[in-house]
């Protein structure tokens, strides 16, 4: 098991479109990550009655009509948030070509790394870390391969910034988020066709 080189025509890279399909995508995909879930009461929903806390005059005081008003302690929120759905529709070929630019700016980048095969003695966090040393990955990486792979999943599962998926798993973000790509040549071939950028002859 060691890294490879492998051949391809930069022509064929997509990188002279796709920078705002990149943005809308990765900003599509961090909306679906929120939960909308936060929820405050308004006035009009906050428990109590319509009674005045005192006479409209002769007090001394301000004006009060109900003690649910926001400007009270224990009244309503004015312009609090509610649950509410932040997903932005983006359709499918934004997306492709999203992926592809990301992809195509990791290789010209130097960042996509190659190996023959994944294959260790034992499914142990510490070979995973020796090997990600061995091939120069100091930081984040993310290890891809074109099959499911439970023993590289349990690998990489304790390293801190170091993760894996299949090629059809990952998105836009995923490959942005990630310093290094590391993947078999099974999955830079995966990698390939799905980002629409063939390997040459």
């Amino acid at each position: 098991m060691q890294k490879i080189e492998v051949t391809f025509d930069e022509s064929i890279l997509t990188l002279d479109r796709g920078e705002q399909a990149v943005k809308d995508a990765v900003t599509a995909t961090r909306n679906a990550m929120r939960a909308g879930t936060a929820s405050t009461k308004s006035k009009g929903e906050v428990a109590g009655s319509n009674k005045k806390p005192w006479k409209q005059k002769g007090t001394g005081n301000a004006r009060a009509g109900f003690r649910q008003s926001p400007v009270w302690r224990g009244g309503g929120v004015a312009h609090g948030p509610k649950p509410r759905d932040y997903s932005v529709k983006v359709n499918k070929k934004v997306m492709k070509l999203a992926f592809s630019r990301a992809v195509s700016e990791k290789v010209k980048a130097g960042d996509v790394l190659v190996v023959s095969e994944f294959s260790f003695e034992a499914p142990k966090t510490k070979l995973m870390a020796s090997f990600l040393k061995k091939i120069g990955v100091d930081r984040s990486a993310l290890v891809l391969t074109a099959e499911p792979n439970e023993n590289l999943d349990l690998m990489v599962r304790n390293l801190p910034r170091v993760d894996s998926a299949t090629v059809a798993e990952i998105n836009p973000y995923a490959v942005l988020l990630f310093r290094k790509l590391v993947c078999d040549k099974a999955g830079w071939d995966a990698l390939m066709a799905r980002a629409a950028v063939k390997e040459a002859k």
